[in-house]
């Protein structure tokens, strides 16, 4: 499988949440995507960069551009993190 790069097309998945099922093309509509990767939930370089970005949620929003951060760590997890 070869890797993502800027300006990719993402393959679609559909994922249980935090915010529950998600099915990233219906959640990007005709908008754009962030994908934030993150190895593990609780890691101090990943919530000082996840909690900087949240900050800008809104302008990214009137830009039309969605913001998501994936891990391998579970739903229960991301919700504690949170």
């Amino acid at each position: 499988m070869s890797a993502l790069r800027l300006a990719d097309t993402a393959p679609d998945f559909t994922a249980e949440t935090s915010q529950g099922t998600l099915n990233l093309y219906d959640y990007l509509g005709d908008g754009w995507g962030i994908l934030f990767s993150h190895p593990a939930d609780f890691t101090p370089v990943c919530t000082t960069e996840l909690g900087t970005a949240s900050k800008f949620k809104d302008e990214f929003a009137n830009r039309n551009v969605e913001m998501i951060a994936l891990s391998v760590d579970g739903v229960a997890s991301h919700s504690e993190w949170i």
